[in-house]
């Protein structure tokens, strides 16, 4: 994974940058604090403002190393300008992921080890709405017994656990069983040969490169909405942000 500004200086969410390509709609930046998107997390809303007005941004796409970030109004854009994160999405996607980490953490625990295959995210902050499915290998799961692990991920999310992410080198991060937690795919290193590492302290440690939340407490309680099998191997577990 590319190492991103969202990261190394998470609550970054307005800076300065200037432009060092552009095309019509669509602009590379020095610097974003935006999160691309990836790993079933879409990428950060934002808002992009220079000396000739302002736009949204509706999108990233990625070519090599770097970044375009695609414009809602097809401009062409050159020196100074201002990037802004939507707080509201960045922080309703960091409940949502760190909400999927609880609950593949306790299927870790819980089934011997069930591997992810799939997880994705989407949300409305204006509604204050927001839903997560994780998909894990569990062909022999009792889907009951998935659905009442909702009293213990709100409690876990009671309980205020702190999270806290680290590099490790990607061949000893593959030595620590669960560590790397997708069925399928092993996480890109950093250009340093490292992966994110995300810990929930006492509960969870995976390779993950999303945003998440600086401790469990800060997010709204979890309800499981659904449960359901996706094939012969595979639980789908859908998850939403509760009413406060």
């Amino acid at each position: 994974m590319a190492a991103y500004l969202c990261h190394e200086a998470p609550d970054l969410l307005t800076h300065e940058a200037a432009v060092v390509d552009s095309r019509p709609g669509a602009v590379v930046l020095s610097r974003s604090a935006l999160y691309p998107g990836g790993g079933g997390q879409p990428p950060d809303h934002g808002t992009l403002v220079w000396q000739g007005g302002e736009t949204a941004i509706t999108g990233v796409e990625q070519q090599g190393s770097r970044l375009w970030h695609l414009l809602a109004e097809s401009v062409e854009i050159s020196g100074p300008v201002e990037l802004r994160v939507d707080p509201d999405f960045r922080f309703l996607m960091q409940q949502l992921h760190t909400g999927l980490h609880i609950v593949n953490a306790l299927a870790f625990q819980a089934f011997d080890g069930a591997l992810v295959t799939g997880a994705n995210m989407a949300g409305d902050p204006g509604s204050g709405g927001g839903t997560a499915r994780i998909d894990l290998d569990l062909p022999d799961a009792d889907n009951q017994r998935l659905r009442e692990m909702e009293a213990t991920i709100n409690d876990i999310i009671a309980q205020d656990l702190p999270v806290k992410t680290f590099s490790l080198p990607l061949a000893e991060a593959a030595q620590e069983p669960g560590t790397l937690r997708s069925k399928a795919v092993t996480p890109p290193a950093q250009p340093d040969g490292t992966v994110r590492i995300v810990e929930i302290a006492g509960l969870d440690r995976q390779a993950c490169g999303g945003t998440h939340l600086s401790s469990t407490g800060e997010s709204r309680p979890l309800r499981i909405l659904k449960v359901e099998n996706k094939g012969r191997h595979n639980r789908r577990i859908k998850l939403g942000l509760a009413d406060l």
